[in-house]
């Protein structure tokens, strides 16, 4: 999966603020990533963010995340 540096996720479950968008602001075996709601910031490994990953949204367009699955 394709995810770059400030890329805005949504994910399938809310954060308890009630945001599911996600900010990207590191990116590699583990992702650091910034709620968009309340600013609160998690640290996720990369196979469990790409189970949660609903859209990617990139400089105004989205992203399909299930390019390249099999």
């Amino acid at each position: 999966m394709d995810i770059r540096l400030n890329d805005v996720l949504q994910l399938k479950k809310e954060h308890p603020c009630g945001s599911k968008q996600w900010l990207v602001l590191r990116t590699g075996i583990d992702f650091r990533m910034r709620c968009m709601g309340c600013g609160h910031e998690v640290m996720l490994p990369r196979e469990k963010l790409e189970k949660r990953v609903r859209r990617i949204l990139r400089e105004g367009s989205e992203i399909n995340p299930n390019v390249g699955k099999n």
